[in-house]
């Protein structure tokens, strides 16, 4: 089964794909995450905005090479999950994902989350809430109708609501 898990940033996402590996594994699946912060280009290829490298682009994804990946990884594992802001912008992606889970927070939490969030250092004003639009534009992507689960990031992730998603 191969998982897509989308959300702005700091919504839980990479936390709600920890959970399932662990939950998936312990069950006897062989199961692995991808984060798409790690299928990122090279710095000096990824669009600018106001001379800061603009990460919450969809061209800063080097979506080819995680669809490759992917497709390689569900023929050797039972469970593969795939997070990051742009999970679902991809249509070649998004059209492999066996489910679709994406993790909604409101604009209050991802400003108080991102504003502890030291990971990159400083981040100016401007452009946490570039982050924020740039989510709105392009982060929900192919979600439409009811191709997906919808859930909560702002508490405790309700893990019945998820795993009876899943066994749909």
């Amino acid at each position: 089964m191969l998982i897509g898990i989308g959300g702005i940033s700091r919504s839980g996402k990479s936390t709600l794909a920890n959970l399932l590996v662990t939950f998936f594994r312990r069950n006897g699946k062989k199961a692995i995450i991808f984060h798409q912060d790690d299928f990122v280009f090279p710095e000096t290829e990824i669009p600018k905005i106001k001379g800061r490298t603009d990460w919450e682009s969809p061209e800063s994804i080097d979506h080819e090479m995680l669809y490759e990946i992917l497709l390689e990884f569900k023929e050797r594992f039972d469970i593969v999950i795939v997070e990051g802001l742009f999970a679902f912008n991809d249509p070649k992606t998004f059209g492999i994902f066996d489910k679709k889970i994406l993790v909604k927070i409101s604009k209050r939490t991802f400003l108080i989350r991102k504003a502890m969030d030291q990971r990159w250092g400083y981040e100016p004003t401007w452009f946490i809430d570039h982050i924020w639009k740039s989510y709105q534009k392009y982060g929900k992507g192919y979600i439409q109708g009811n191709n997906y689960l919808s859930i909560s990031g702002e508490d405790e992730f309700e893990m019945k609501k998820v795993l009876a998603y899943l066994e749909k």
